[in-house]
């Protein structure tokens, strides 16, 4: 992300750092100021308002989510030479984006979605993010094509929004007392992704 003053600076990594050990919605303007050693002028001089902050660091949240996810696509198109490995790679990739480990952030991306539906600033700013990700997954499929081990008759974008759907929705399964077994669940996305992408 581009450089920015110190003290909006600071603010801003007070407030993501808060949001490690609590819900966004309980990080409130005290504990950023009192923990950041910044006035409540100096906040309002660099933020809109407070909610602007909060949204300012889910977005810096996301981004961080969204450079993880395009190093592990950028490595999967690195290393495979063979459709075989494309497709033992992507199974790879799959089986750490769903699990267990990874649930609190397929929540806080889910948060961070429903939060755009209530304020047009923040859908614009985790938009630019969002789209970047859909963009890196959609420069996957279409080198997969170009090599041969991905039909061409999919269109990359809607491949991507489609990848990306499955991974954030498993957290319908998450909520649930008993949830789908984790083994069974990466069986079938890879059933599907094989005779769906497969040429």
């Amino acid at each position: 992300m581009k450089s920015m003053h110190p003290t909006r600076e600071r603010l801003l990594l007070t407030t993501v750092e808060l949001m490690d050990t609590e819900n966004p919605e309980k990080v409130g303007v005290e504990m950023v100021l009192e923990k950041s050693g910044i006035s409540k002028g100096s906040l309002y001089h660099h933020f809109e308002d407070f909610p602007a902050l909060i949204e300012a660091a889910l977005v810096y949240r996301f981004h961080h989510v969204v450079d993880n996810s395009i190093d592990l696509i950028a490595n999967t198109v690195a290393t495979a030479s063979t459709r075989e490995e494309f497709f033992a790679d992507m199974e790879k990739v799959t089986a750490i984006t769903h699990s267990r480990e990874m649930t609190a952030i397929r929540f806080e991306r889910a948060r961070a979605l429903g939060h755009a539906g209530n304020s047009e600033r923040f859908k614009e700013a985790l938009g630019v993010e969002q789209q970047r990700l859909t963009l890196a997954f959609a420069d996957l499929v279409r080198e997969a094509q170009i090599q041969g081990w991905v039909t061409s008759d999919i269109d990359p974008m809607a491949a991507a929004v489609f990848i990306q759907a499955y991974t954030i929705g498993k957290i319908v399964d998450e909520i649930t007392p008993e949830p789908v077994d984790e083994q069974e669940w990466l069986k079938l996305i890879h059933r599907m992704v094989a005779r769906t992408f497969a040429p």
